[in-house]
Order: C-alpha cells, then structure tokens, then sequence
C-alpha cells in the first residue's frame, strides 16, 4: 500500500501547463511508487504548448484534463505541491504536506509574443520541474 505522504497533488490557478506538466513528468519518474494528479482553483484547458514540450520528452499529456481543486477527495492526497510564482495559489483544504515551488507560469494571453519565444519559455518550466522531481524523488524514495 502507498504511504499516504507517497500521493501527490499539483496546483497552479488555471490546471493547464505547470501542474499538468508536473503531474505527467512525476508519472514518468515516479512510475508505480506513487499516485499523481494535479488540478487548479480555475481549471481551463491544457495548455497545447504544454502538451507539444511534454511530447519532446515522450511524455502524452493528450488524456489529461483541467481539473478544479474542489473536486480532489482530500483523502487521495498525502503532499501537495503550489507551483505558483506571481499569482496567488489555490488553498487545498485537506490535512496534507505543502510544499511550494515558485515556477513562473510560461504561458501568456499575450498574442505578440513569438511561437519560438513560447516554447522556449514552456521548455524552461518543463526542465525546472524536472530537476525538481528528480531531486524530489531522490529524497523521497531513496531512488
């Protein structure tokens, strides 16, 4: 049976690149160890940058969906991760673990900014996390 501090939520405000980013990549580096999911306090879409840079890696973000913090069963969840930086995160109610890691969020509603300059910058999101849940799963699992 998994530890319940082995169950693991993401959360960022729109569910669409940092948290969705996260939740895929910790599914590829945590494997079986443990259960995954994100969501966000105003679930949108995924972001399709996000699921193009995820792609790069291998990882197919096409089946996840965003979805609202309110509809996570506090129950299911043993360590929430905030990866908001300059918004306000949502508030997860359930008797869990926080831990925050400030990602600036790589998307934008601006339409001048270049394709080149938005991958470049979802690229940058994407290879934080990473870092960070490797190092993570170092420390939690002893892998």
């Amino acid at each position: 049976m998994t530890e319940p501090k082995h169950a693991y939520l993401f959360l960022c405000v729109a569910n669409s690149a940092r948290s969705q980013m996260a939740e895929g990549l910790a599914r590829w580096i945590f494997g079986d160890r443990a259960p995954v999911q994100s969501a966000g306090s105003a679930p949108t879409r995924v972001n399709p940058y996000a699921l193009e840079v995820m792609a790069e890696l291998g990882i197919d973000l096409n089946t996840h969906h965003s979805k609202s913090v309110q509809d996570v069963d506090p129950n299911t969840v043993g360590t929430v991760i905030t990866l908001c930086a300059e918004e306000v995160c949502p508030v997860f109610l359930g008797a869990a673990r926080r831990l925050h890691w400030p990602i600036p969020d790589p998307a934008s509603p601006d339409p001048t900014i270049p394709r080149d300059e938005m991958l470049r910058r979802f690229r940058t999101a994407r290879d934080t996390i990473r870092d960070m849940l490797e190092r993570f799963a170092r420390e939690e699992f002893g892998a």
